[in-house]
């Protein structure tokens, strides 16, 4: 980078004392274009841009596709998200003393806040129900005051699962992920209902519950 130093001289009025000399630098910006330029295409070639995110869900055969499946009521787990976007789970169908169990808010839950979502609690209930029950059927029921991230939890939770399963099968078999047959693969079997008044008069019996056990 090169300057230039130039002098200034003022003349001396009379009666006056004789002005110091000012020196003042000018410099030449032109090599720091040349810089900013080659740092800015450096940036650009090493970068690496987010990929778009997309949510892989495995559907079942064409056959199956079309037409109603029966899940026998011993295979069946329904996780349900009230309108508080808390999260509730139970074994076969809901009534008398099989009232949905609310999972647990997590560790770190801030005292103004009623409820957290918490995914290993989540995690570690549908694998170790999956491990027990190798027929098992998952149902989701939302309620419609409830958002679209509790829907994105719940998915991302299975598609977590889904995935590392299959790398502890590809492990054991010493496969490649991708190499594994269909009928190797663990496929989680799940649905997304709808909810229905029957539900709300479930999460009332069940929230009273909680309230008597001293969950919420």
């Amino acid at each position: 980078m090169g300057g230039e130093v130039a002098e200034r001289a003022q003349k001396p009025q009379k009666g006056k004392r004789r002005p110091k000399r000012r020196i003042s630098i000018i410099l030449d910006m032109t090599p720091m274009v040349d810089i900013a330029f080659l740092l800015l295409i450096f940036y650009m070639v090493t970068t690496v841009f987010s990929m778009p995110q997309a949510m892989e869900i495995n559907l079942p055969p064409k056959e199956q596709q079309e037409g109603e499946l029966e899940v026998r009521e011993s295979n069946l787990l329904t996780l349900r998200v009230d309108s508080e976007s808390r999260y509730w789970w139970h074994l076969g169908i809901a009534e008398g003393g099989n009232l949905p169990n609310l999972l647990p808010t997590a560790p770190a839950t801030p005292d103004t806040v009623t409820y957290q979502f918490w995914a290993d609690t989540l995690q570690s209930l549908l694998i170790g129900q999956n491990r027990e029950n190798p027929r098992l059927s998952t149902l989701i029921l939302i309620h419609p005051d409830g958002t679209y991230g509790d829907l994105i939890n719940l998915l991302d939770e299975i598609d977590l699962i889904e995935r590392s399963w299959n790398a502890r099968i590809a492990n054991d078999l010493d496969k490649d992920v991708l190499d594994l047959e269909r009928n190797e693969r663990f496929s989680y079997r799940y649905a997304v209902g709808n909810w229905e008044d029957r539900d709300d008069r479930v999460m009332v019996a069940a929230v009273d519950q909680a309230q008597t056990e001293g969950k919420l």
